[in-house]
């Protein structure tokens, strides 16, 4: 018989590759049309398959603030909170984000905190560095033009919800 804790390790690599695909499907996908605003002035994109829900609200402009939140069976399973901001002295703050929606698509989702750990195109850079796993993990990205920060974002998440009582 398995025990809860096989259990968890399979229901985790189904979540990471849920992650991944509704990654794929959100805000590196810059498919706008899908996006809801809200009344509150926040965005909502949504993405699901199955037993999975993926529901990412997120406030900006700049600087933005958000959470992602993973639901399994109509239940919170996991969530990620961030915020970030392009540097005051950049001019091409689309580009930036732009830019930033391809490093989300780049990873290789072994890990899907955010973006990859680098990615260099011309004079940007992007970097992502992280602590932890998918069960609790924190991390920052940043963007440089010539080695000059141009945009940050600190995120922090994990499993939520998950003790019986």
């Amino acid at each position: 018989m398995p025990t809860k804790e096989v259990a968890k390790v399979d229901k985790t690599e189904e979540l990471r590759k849920f992650i991944n695909e509704a990654n794929l499907s959100g805000y590196a996908a810059d498919n706008t049309k899908a996006w809801a605003k809200e009344k509150d002035g926040s965005t909502t994109i949504t993405y699901e398959r199955g037993d999975w829900k993926y529901h990412d609200n997120f406030f900006g402009g700049e600087p933005y603030g958000g959470r992602e939140v993973i639901f399994y069976k109509e239940k919170p399973f996991w969530m990620m909170v961030y915020y970030g901001a392009v540097s005051e002295t950049e001019s091409d703050v689309k580009g930036v984000y732009r830019f930033l929606q391809k490093a989300l698509r780049t990873d290789d989702g072994s890990n899907p905190f955010r973006g990859p750990r680098s990615l260099k195109e011309g004079a940007l850079e992007y970097k992502n560095s992280w602590t932890g796993k998918l069960d609790v993990f924190s991390g920052e990205e940043e963007i440089l033009r010539n080695n000059a920060r141009i945009y940050w974002a600190k995120y922090t998440g994990g499993f939520v919800d998950q003790r019986e009582e």
